[in-house]
């Protein structure tokens, strides 16, 4: 395909213009990496700590470091990191069947959350498959408010369903809904105002895609429990598979038993030689979220420049490593979507067509040409084929492979304009 000089002009004024907007990243970026170094020396990591293990996996050396660390960098009391959590949806499940009993409501502040939970949750799906709901778990949720969560309607929920409030549940970034992502401040007053309400409800954050992105978690701000996924931001590109969940000592232990079984907790679990690649993966993970965050603020600039409407502006202030691209009709999404396939490592001679998603309610047409399948952190775009035709858009393992990737997508859709 014959390159835009349009669009090379584009990107070179995109890159002066974010400037002190990719200082600002990089900053961040080593405040969080000196965070992680001091962690690693106060811990001891050495060579024993990649050890492999097998079977039950008593005395893991290397897992029940990287716990402490995990806690340390997250400001939590514990926390758990296993390579066979097989998804961020499969630790979320492993957080809410942790905390929540029957008859408890989960309180959702942020609105609906993603769709690939309505099922655990009990919002869909066929009764009897185990839900949320089959446990008899009620599920309320109040939407956000001009964009922010609605603290007085946090409260007045509280107070009307009193103690049966088990858990408030937030999600930080905006999954598949048109709404900015919160900041970890925001989260911070949520979590004041459930206080305020006198509840001792577990806040339990979805931190999906936002580790990193600031220099603290939600965690620092009196959140309960965070959970997230390693083939995102706290995997850094290395990690191949797992999750965490960190918090109170007590939310943790709760979740602990939900992961193995009641009375054994973090005691058991091989790490099967996974453990060197999760402990690089959080070693690289502020960097790499820093050049996801440069490719969202490029892509932000062109696509705007484009006709497009952008979340964010190339020039706020972000929380999360997704960028969204609102393109109004299929044809430029899918072709979108197909310039960031052909722009990436690995499977660019693949063509992606929308399909029926397992967990979804619409068609999702996916972009995905990374070295971990699936993974988020690297180079990726997604899409449910509906109104306004939104691409969600993140990940770049290095940004010069995300300004490559951008610029290949521009030139595809470019030539669907002029072709079309």
């Amino acid at each position: 395909m014959v390159k835009n000089e349009r669009i090379n002009a584009l990107v070179a004024d995109a890159e002066k213009a974010l400037e002190e907007r990719f200082k600002k990243f990089d900053s961040i970026a080593y405040k969080n990496t000196e965070k992680i170094m001091d962690s690693f020396a106060k811990f001891r990591v050495d060579e024993s700590c990649f050890a492999s293990t097998s079977g039950y996996g008593y005395g893991d050396k290397g897992r029940d470091t990287l716990d402490e660390i995990w806690a340390d960098v997250f400001k939590a009391e514990k926390a758990f990191v296993r390579h066979n959590i097989v998804s961020g949806t499969h630790a979320l499940t492993i957080a809410l069947f942790g905390i929540l009993r029957p008859g408890d409501i989960m309180l959702s502040v942020t609105g609906k959350p993603y769709d690939t939970l309505d099922e655990v949750i009990g919002i869909n799906g066929k009764d009897g498959s185990g839900s949320l709901a089959d446990f008899g778990v009620e599920y309320k949720q109040i939407d956000m408010k001009n964009g922010s969560i609605d603290l007085e309607g946090v409260k007045a929920a509280l107070e009307q369903y009193g103690s049966r409030v088990k858990m408030v549940f937030i999600q930080r970034s905006k999954g598949y809904m048109n709404r900015k992502t919160l900041s970890c401040e925001e989260i911070g007053q949520a979590v004041s105002a459930v206080r305020q309400a006198k509840s001792d409800a577990f806040v339990t954050v979805d931190n999906c895609y936002g580790e990193f992105v600031q220099e603290y978690e939600p965690t620092a701000f009196g959140a309960d429990i965070i959970v997230g996924s390693l083939i995102k931001n706290p995997g850094g590109g290395m990690a191949e598979s797992g999750g965490y969940i960190a918090g109170t000592a007590k939310a943790v232990e709760l979740c602990s038993y939900r992961f193995t079984c009641p009375g054994v907790g973090l005691e058991c679990g091989a790490s099967l030689g996974q453990s060197k690649s999760m402990y690089k993966g959080l070693f690289y993970a502020p960097h790499t979220v820093a050049a996801s965050l440069k490719t969202a603020a490029l892509a932000s600039y062109v696509f705007e420049r484009l006709g497009y409407d952008v979340s964010p502006k190339y020039d706020e202030e972000r929380y999360d490593i997704i960028q969204t691209i609102q393109f109004r009709e299929k044809e430029p999404l899918c072709a979108f979507c197909r310039g960031i396939q052909a722009g990436s490592p690995v499977d660019a001679y693949v063509t992606p067509e929308p399909w029926d998603m397992p967990g979804y309610t619409d068609q999702v047409i996916m972009a995905a040409g990374t070295f971990t399948s699936g993974a988020s952190i690297e180079l990726s775009a997604d899409a449910p084929i509906k109104p306004p035709f939104t691409a969600f858009f993140q990940g770049g393992l290095t940004y010069e492979s995300g300004k490559y990737g951008i610029i290949t997508a521009a030139n595809y859709i470019l030539s669907n304009v002029e072709e079309g």
